[in-house]
């Protein structure tokens, strides 16, 4: 390949790789490029074996650029493919939709309904992102219940209540209120008998197997037509738990011939025998089931839109028919299907999550591994990060899924302007250098931003790299930041050459660090703990600061030592 030939080919992967990375807010992918640049070059084609190659460097370059930088440079090679996404963009709908039925001047009023058996898995996200937004967009009122009137089979787990809040606040809202259910259950009470008084409710002490035949029958149980009276008197006996678990239920009087089974007769009220975990609500026996008791609160609260997973189409359904005895109206309801997130080996599942944790199987909800709000918080990564890839999903009925790569490339817009660069090397092999190289490097501590100053890195006797890193014999290499060296008798030997060597392609950039005045690192991933050593410069950060290991990621610091001897430890955000 000559050298006219391998400059029209970066040329043009470098629009190719541009347009990619503006399209889709983030880094270029060589894959995605290499169908579109053969095509509009056939005379590439002959080469083929050699294009990729040409063009991964060039994509490597790209992707070092900010992303103002890299619509500067495409506006620079080819405004009119910078015109056109602008164009794209401004013609595509908002991924949210508008709330149906909002009527002029109407207060929009949402909720937030998380059951707090446990912190967030990454797909609870979803709820805060979507409600929040909607919030903001209508100026509107947000409310946070818990829904913990479950204290067996989904028992409220103490500390998740405030972690919750923690959660919300972290994506970047905040409910106008915040209610617990368990401190509602006499409202709840009030209710019932007022409905029972209407007809609307009986008490039943049928088994559950002997009802269900009854029901999938479309027959009517034996307690169908007890007297108001009767009802009453029962009831106000499961209110002063005088039945057990299973003995005795109320029921909310359906059409037990409707065409759907699981809208016939359904269970409003339950006895559970285990306590409550929270001391004020430990003497309540008789508890709502949350189609009762999220329809009355829904009511009491003046919610005006509901977003509800798809598969609880029925629970509107249920609760339409004690809005019809009350004769209250019902809120407009929005259903959506499920998230899926890729990327986790670990079920994205609150009883899973907590089992693992439990078993020593993960260190805790923020483990690296675990797919939650509080691992990704840990990570570095912003919550309004995670809102923008959640709202990008829409609200489709259908089952959606969520790449994390859409997470990381919004992260990575939030924060690649602010964040330092340093050099970490994982598993380094050591290399002593030779022909009298600069004393130091000083390579930027950002790229485009020269006024923040530079970092001051010893070149001392031998320097650490990666394992991939290690030339070949005889093999030249960049140490960025200090020059180039050519790989000779185990030694890299200074050539001193300039930057032309990289610019022309024929020699690679790689970072390092110096083999005795380099401090430990612990970097915590996805896949597991990794130990390295960074320059020297990382003692000055705290924990909670960010920055990018140049060729690796951004990863948050978790602790910083003072001393250099000891381990410092960060979290891996992502590339």
């Amino acid at each position: 390949m000559d050298d006219e030939l391998r400059d029209r080919i970066e040329r043009e992967a470098e629009t190719h790789a541009l347009v990619n990375a503006v399209k889709h807010g983030g880094d270029a992918d060589v894959g995605a490029i290499m169908g579109p640049l053969m095509g509009a070059n056939p005379d590439f084609r002959e080469h083929g074996d050699q294009v990729p190659g040409v063009a991964g460097r060039v994509v490597a370059r790209v992707n070092d650029l900010t992303v103002e930088e890299k619509r500067a440079r495409l506006e620079e090679l080819a405004p009119e493919e910078l015109a056109e996404l602008d164009a794209e963009d401004e013609g595509e709908e908002h991924p949210l939709p508008d709330l149906p039925g909002v009527e002029e001047g109407e207060e929009i009023r949402m909720r937030l309904a998380p059951n707090p058996n446990g912190p967030w898995h990454l797909g609870s996200a979803r709820m805060p992102a979507v409600i929040g937004t909607y919030k903001d967009r209508y100026d509107g009122w947000m409310l946070c219940r818990f829904d913990d009137t479950d204290p067996e089979t989904k028992r409220p787990d103490m500390d998740a209540y405030g972690e919750i809040i923690e959660a919300i606040e972290y994506l970047g809202f905040e409910p106008d209120e915040v209610v617990k259910a368990s401190d509602r259950v006499d409202t709840y009470y009030d209710h019932a008998r007022e409905l029972i008084d209407l007809g609307g409710a009986y008490t039943c002490s049928c088994g559950g197997e002997e009802f269900s035949e009854l029901k999938n029958a479309g027959e009517a149980c034996p307690h169908r037509e007890k007297g108001v009276e009767t009802v009453r008197e029962e009831f106000e006996a499961m209110v002063d738990g005088e039945y057990g678990s299973g003995e005795m239920v109320l029921r909310v009087r359906t059409d037990i011939e409707h065409k759907n089974p699981a809208l016939r007769d359904w269970v409003a009220f339950r006895m559970v025998d285990t306590p409550h975990p929270r001391e004020e609500a430990a003497q309540y026996r008789c508890w709502p089931m949350l189609d009762f008791q999220s329809g009355v609160d829904d009511h009491l609260f003046g919610i005006t839109h509901v977003i509800r997973g798809i598969d609880l189409q029925d629970s509107a359904k249920r609760q339409a028919f004690v809005y019809d005895y009350f004769g209250w109206e019902y809120p407009e309801v929005v259903h959506w299907g499920h998230v899926q997130i890729d990327a986790y080996d670990v079920k994205m599942s609150t009883s899973r999550i907590k089992e693992l944790v439990e078993n020593g199987e993960l260190e805790g909800w923020d483990d690296p591994r675990a797919p939650t709000v509080a691992s990704l918080r840990r990570r570095g990564i912003r919550g309004e990060a995670i809102v923008d890839a959640m709202i990008e999903l829409g609200t489709s009925t259908s089952n959606v899924d969520l790449a994390m790569s859409s997470i990381y490339a919004a992260n990575r817009d939030l924060i690649d302007e602010e964040t330092d660069r340093r050099f970490l090397v994982r598993e380094g092999n050591q290399i002593p250098l030779g022909g009298s190289p600069p004393d130091e490097a000083n390579p930027p501590l950002h790229p485009n931003h020269e006024e923040r100053g530079v970092r001051e890195i010893p070149a001392v006797d031998s320097v650490l790299l990666e394992p991939d890193d290690v030339p070949g014999r005889e093999e030249r290499i960049w140490l960025k930041g200090l020059g180039c060296f050519q790989f000779t008798r185990d030694v890299l030997q200074y050539t001193g050459e300039d930057i032309d060597v990289v610019r022309e392609g024929e020699v690679d950039v790689v970072h390092w660090v110096p083999a005795s005045e380099s401090v430990p690192l612990r970097l915590r991933t996805m896949t597991g703990d990794v130990r390295g050593r960074a320059e020297p410069g990382i003692t000055e950060y705290e924990a909670d600061d960010v920055v990018q290991f140049e060729r690796i990621g951004f990863a948050r610091f978790d602790s910083v030592a003072d001393d250099g001897e000891k381990e410092s430890v960060a979290y891996f955000a992502h590339p």
